[in-house]
């Protein structure tokens, strides 16, 4: 009997141990480690943080800003974004645009889109000062890198990535932004990057732009961002393929029907043309856990027995991506997947 109870100690003993290093680990920045030096599909997730709605404020017709607070918050540079967590639940993905240097507070903008899956109009209707709001992040997609000139194409609410890369140009910087609208009202921090801009960088389009003379002599040594609506990245990376881009909905690209098996539940299921496996995968176990569909919170993760996956995300990195997929957005690339469900 002694000799049992020694065993179950010493069990006891390496199960706790074993679970305090998997706590450590993941709380590492280095967790998960990446299959690249620089991974090119996504960075770490960071643990969730909770901070307070400092302010709120409509800051343009349609668009909030919010102010979160809290005490020594990881830092970030320009071009990153946060995961926030409203209180439905739902998960969003909004642009950083405050001042990196501020350990104190982050400042995120969002557009109420009237016809959108709820996300924004959760954050105009139900997010009020004094509210305590969970967030993850910073991650950061979207650097800032070195170049010889700086060119900049926005739409709207895609000037908040931008407006903290527009503060951060060294004094002497070649640079020049289209920012384009509905009407000026409705363009958030449309005077301070006037005042950036000083009169002759900035050009302000009521409308659609003539993207064809703005893009007509970029240098082969320069940087051109863009964020804004789908149809305006899409006609930028078409006269630019070198763009970088910064988005929040999936990519939409071509892909036909295929089967998934799901190996444990021994069910196989059909996801239509233009349907998802998320979709298909609910339709039989409702209970499957998901919140932005959009391929960037990593909840609907799961992990890929067979076949080849048509990866669609902006999270998971490329060690992930071998045996994993967010079945909220990438599809297969063949007939058949296989999932570990």
């Amino acid at each position: 009997m002694p000799k049992f109870r020694t065993v179950a100690v010493v069990a006891g003993a390496a199960l706790l141990a074993r679970r305090a290093m998997r706590r450590r680990i993941q709380a590492s920045p280095l967790w998960p480690m990446p299959a690249l030096e620089e991974p090119i599909s996504g960075l770490p997730r960071s643990r969730a943080l909770r901070l307070l709605v400092a302010s709120r404020e409509e800051i343009a017709d349609g668009v909030v800003q919010l102010r979160l607070e809290g005490r020594d918050l990881p830092r970030w540079e320009p071009g990153a974004h946060l995961d926030l967590v409203l209180p439905s639940g739902l998960v969003r993905q909004y642009s950083l645009c405050g001042d990196p240097e501020d350990s104190s507070s982050y400042t995120v903008a969002t557009r109420l889109v009237a016809g959108g899956r709820g996300g924004s109009r959760e954050v105009h209707e139900q997010v009020r000062e004094g509210m305590e709001l969970q967030v993850r992040g910073p991650r950061n997609r979207f650097p800032l890198v070195e170049a010889a000139s700086y060119v900049f194409v926005v739409g709207g609410i895609g000037i908040t990535p931008v407006l903290p890369m527009l503060r951060a140009l060294p004094d002497g910087a070649e640079w020049r932004l289209l920012y384009c609208g509905r009407e000026r009202a409705s363009m958030p921090f449309l005077e301070e990057v006037e005042k950036l801009g000083g009169g002759s960088r900035v050009a302000v389009v009521e409308g659609r732009p003539d993207l064809d003379a703005f893009l007509a002599d970029v240098p082969e040594d320069g940087a051109v961002y863009c964020c804004g609506p789908e149809g305006l990245m899409a006609a930028v990376e078409e006269r630019f393929p070198r763009v970088r881009l910064e988005r929040f909905t999936p990519r939409v690209s071509a892909g036909g029907a295929f089967e998934v098996e799901l190996r444990r539940s021994g069910r196989t299921l059909t996801v239509a043309e233009d349907s998802t496996v998320l979709a298909a995968v609910r339709a039989e176990l409702p209970d499957t856990a998901y919140s932005c569909e959009q391929g960037f919170c990593g909840t609907c993760q799961q992990r890929v027995l067979e076949g080849e996956v048509d990866h669609r995300d902006e999270l998971l990195t490329d060690a992930e991506r071998a045996d994993s997929m967010l079945i909220c957005v990438s599809r297969a690339r063949g007939d058949r997947l296989v999932l570990d469900m």
